[in-house]
């Protein structure tokens, strides 16, 4: 599995416990920050820098969904893996 097909399938995952995720042009100077969960307007939001790579999008994923209790949704074996930290392809 590609890294852009892990990455849509966290996405998939974020909206199906309400989380907005959003790409976002983060420009700030001092700040190389690849995102993370935030809360705005009392709803989760996942916030990935568009100038992130592929893979820091998807550790700030992995890093937001650890956040959340998984263990009554199916969730696809790789992305579980991932998840739970069992996996390192993607670094």
């Amino acid at each position: 599995m590609n890294d852009e097909v892990i990455l849509s399938c966290l996405e998939e995952l974020a909206e199906k416990l309400d989380i907005l995720v959003r790409d976002e042009n983060i420009n700030i100077e001092e700040s190389s920050s690849p995102g993370g969960l935030c809360r705005v307007e009392g709803k989760q939001v996942v916030i990935l820098n568009s100038k992130a790579t592929v893979k820091e999008k998807i550790q700030v994923m992995i890093t937001a969904l650890h956040q959340f209790d998984l263990t009554q949704m199916y969730i696809k074996p790789v992305i579980r893996e991932l998840l739970e930290g069992q996996k390192e392809t993607f670094q």
